[in-house]
């Protein structure tokens, strides 16, 4: 017996020095897989409000077969992409989620998804009542807020692993430079809204406050806005690009502004097919400077 117990001993003892000698390794993420992190889990925000926003474009009538389409295709993404941010995703440069805080997160987004996924299919199935665009309208907000709080999540992440290239300032630029792509698809979802006769009021007030914010944001990644924590950038090449995205602007917002300013909840058919014309401009140039702040790191 005595032989046996100083055997396990041995054994035991021979086993923590190999641990010792041997550390588990870490998996760490680098700063240009926090950047493409950030760039595509900011992106999928703005897919909650592009699907809203082509589900009342169907009930509306405007470009119905090929909003239908659309609509399959951006669900498609957002389903791949929340996969990939949870699972990883080499097609997409995503690495599997780490911090377990994170994972929860985006689980309560993809239970989120599931009961959202289900308007998708009513409306691709051919329901476009009031019942459906109101469970649209109550349903996309839920998905949206917990897909925007996984975002800032790995922005804090990506601010403490930091870098020459990826410190705080950048992680909150592309955060924000992302949620001005959900920004323009939300004021239309909004301004659709009360087209379609779902809380006008509200959704007015929404359209006047989301107008206001992107106007804000454009000119903080310009210029800096302290408050936003935005520093603002010198780059030539993005700020030219921030300059297609304004003057894209200046063509939508005011037809933003006729719909806020109007005591009618009645936007005639030609407003609304121009609001559907005029935001996806907008949202591809804004999406060119957010690769292009993602790119930037080293």
């Amino acid at each position: 017996m005595p032989e046996f117990r100083f055997f396990l001993i041995t054994i035991c003892c021979a086993m923590v020095a190999s641990i010792v000698a041997f550390p588990a390794v870490s998996f760490s993420i680098t700063q240009q897989e926090y950047a493409v992190i950030l760039n595509l889990s900011g992106k999928q925000r703005m897919l909650t409000q592009k699907m809203s926003k082509e589900i009342l474009l169907i009930a509306k009538g405007v470009d119905a077969d090929k909003n239908r389409e659309n609509l399959k295709k951006t669900a498609a993404l957002f389903d791949k992409t929340l996969k990939g941010l949870i699972n990883g995703d080499s097609d997409l440069g995503l690495v599997k989620a780490e911090d377990e805080k994170i994972v929860k997160r985006l689980e309560k987004v993809q239970k989120l998804w599931t009961g959202f996924k289900q308007n998708v299919d009513a409306v691709l199935g051919g329901d476009t009542s009031k019942a459906i665009l109101e469970k649209v309208a109550k349903d996309n907000l839920p998905l949206l807020k917990n897909m925007n709080r996984c975002v800032k999540m790995f922005e804090n992440n990506a601010k403490k692993a930091g870098g020459s290239s990826l410190g705080p300032g950048m992680a909150v630029t592309i955060n924000l430079s992302g949620k001005q792509r959900m920004l323009t698809q939300k004021m239309t979802k909004e301004l659709l809204l009360l087209a379609n006769g779902v809380e006008p009021d509200s959704n007015r007030l929404n359209l006047k406050a989301t107008a206001s914010l992107f106007n804000r944001t454009l000119k903080g990644l310009k210029d800096g806005d302290k408050d936003l924590e935005l520093p603002g950038t010198k780059n030539p090449a993005i700020r030219d690009q921030l300059d297609k995205v304004e003057e894209l602007w200046k063509g939508y917002k005011p037809l933003i502004d006729k719909v806020v300013a109007s005591s009618s909840n009645d936007v005639p058919q030609a407003d609304l097919e121009a609001a559907a014309k005029l935001n996806l401009p907008l949202l591809k140039e804004m999406n060119k400077a957010v690769k292009m702040y993602e790119t930037s790191i080293k």
